[in-house]
């Protein structure tokens, strides 16, 4: 399975089978003077699935997306797919149960013989137990790792190792690209075994392989 990062939450997973979108982000317009956002414009992109976690404007640029995906967006359920059921486990994007962020989903899926769980802007004070039980055992979580507004760096390096991942990927911290989030630090710190690349794509087949988990560190786009 090839995996692109294409800034902040945004990723592009794909098989010669099919090719699944995840939380794309947009111009944004009205940031508060001298915060930035700047990554590139997602361009050219036509996936079957689109999935949207969460309705803020770094993760819902639906109008950014080519074709006419099937779309999962903000609702929680089992949601059939050209990829097979998407899980989307209701979670929230606050440690005060969503009063403060809203809410936001956990979305699981199987694409070329992977378990992926994406978490959005995750940013409960810990995972709760049925909701550990409804992701299951994953292959590749992505997690966010920025704190402020979600989870830090150690808390989703612990989580991807709770829920049995062989790789963990971070993603929503402070890059070139932006001026507000934590750095990756506290992520670098938690995780063994880590494996930095130079572009922000890569192939799951050629990654190294660990006795534990491995943390994979896409190059800011």
């Amino acid at each position: 399975m090839q995996v692109e990062w294409y800034g902040q939450s945004a990723f592009r997973l794909a098989t010669p089978e099919a090719t699944v979108f995840i939380d794309p982000h947009g111009p944004m317009e009205g940031l508060p003077e001298g915060m930035r956002f700047d990554y590139p414009t997602i361009t050219g992109i036509a996936p079957d699935l689109l999935i949207v976690t969460h309705e803020h404007a770094d993760h819902n640029r639906v109008d950014v997306i080519d074709g006419e995906p099937v779309t999962v967006r903000s609702v929680a359920g089992r949601h059939e797919s050209p990829v097979g059921d998407v899980i989307a486990i209701a979670s929230e994007h606050d440690d005060v149960a969503g009063t403060e962020r809203g809410p936001n989903l956990i979305i699981v899926f199987t694409l070329g013989g992977i378990r992926v769980a994406h978490f959005g802007d995750f940013g409960q004070s810990e995972l709760r137990d049925r909701q550990a039980a409804a992701i299951g055992k994953v292959d590749l979580a992505i997690v966010p790792a920025g704190g402020g507004p979600t989870i830090g760096g150690t808390q989703g390096y612990e989580i991807a190792s709770a829920i049995g991942a062989r790789w963990v990927v971070p993603m929503h911290y402070n890059t070139p690209r932006i001026s507000f989030l934590e750095p990756l630090d506290a992520f670098l710190a938690a995780a063994p075994n880590v494996h930095q690349l130079d572009t922000p794509v890569f192939d799951t087949d050629s990654l190294p392989a660990t006795d534990g988990l491995l943390a994979v560190v896409p190059a800011t786009p």
